[in-house]
């Protein structure tokens, strides 16, 4: 992206924070959305520290990591790159056709298309939780191990923003696949908290390589924690979740090119 490209974005992205602030009572609720809807993973992270001391063998300070590194990719993911959840309704709307005559990536207009102020919830309550699992864990974090776990929130960014851009060129060729979108983020929000070896091993294997969950967050947090060689998956595998984010996004947005390029308009 050239220095020319990289100011219209910046000049866009303010011009869309201005229009959202412009009504702040409805700025404010939509903040407070973005964090109630998260209310489940404060819930569990509570019950958890109060009344369970582990879960699958790992120590309850450890479980902890798994939903703050989810969440945390979650909220970057909604800020950034979370348009692609809405790609449906804009093919419905006919929106697309409209960005293919403009001057400008049809990605990037999607993502420019309004600020996501529900994403300013999300961060709060990430960060909260992220603090709250730091505060509690007995880890010494080293340079490498905060490097890490930099690298994993990322990543898990990266890796829930190609699932949901596999489901917008789905969507280009079928609008109505606009709803697997929906399905997706149920089971991100179901299972993205848990170590997956507490569940049956047929589920943690379709989480594993069917749809690839457990790279958000499990395998990350596995490694961090000294659980990486009882994850089910051979260990450099584990620790290369936050490489295969960055990998599987690239691989979409080539997708996307691919996706577009036979895009045949709102009405096929």
């Amino acid at each position: 992206m050239s220095l020319k490209a990289v100011r219209i974005v910046w000049r866009i992205s303010l011009l869309n924070i201005r229009s959202a602030m412009e009504y702040r009572t409805e700025f404010l609720l939509n903040i407070a959305a973005g964090a109630i809807w998260q209310v489940s993973v404060i819930v569990f992270a509570t019950v958890l520290l109060a009344r369970f001391t582990g879960m699958g063998g790992w120590d309850s300070s450890d479980v902890l990591l798994i939903p703050a590194i989810r969440m945390l990719a979650h909220g970057l993911f909604v800020l950034v790159l979370g348009r692609l959840h809405f790609i449906g309704r804009q093919i419905q709307e006919g929106m697309i056709d409209v960005y293919l005559v403009r001057p400008m990536p049809v990605y990037r207009q999607v993502q420019l298309a309004y600020f996501p102020t529900n994403a300013i919830g999300d961060l709060t309550v990430a960060a909260g939780l992220m603090a709250g699992a730091l505060s509690r864990s007995h880890l010494d974090w080293t340079v490498g191990r905060i490097s890490y776990l930099i690298a994993a929130v990322l990543g898990g960014m990266l890796l829930e923003a190609a699932l949901f851009a596999v489901v917008a060129c789905a969507a280009l060729r079928f609008p109505a696949a606009d709803y697997w979108s929906r399905w997706l983020e149920e089971l991100l929000g179901t299972f993205g908290s848990y170590p997956l070896n507490v569940l049956p091993k047929a589920v943690g294997g379709l989480l594993t390589y069917g749809l690839p969950l457990a790279f958000v967050a499990y395998f990350p947090a596995a490694v961090l924690t000294g659980h990486g060689h009882t994850t089910g998956v051979p260990y450099w595998l584990a620790a290369a979740s936050p490489l295969l984010g960055v990998l599987a996004y690239l691989a979409t947005r080539l997708l996307w090119r691919w996706s577009l390029r036979h895009y045949a308009g709102v009405n096929g």
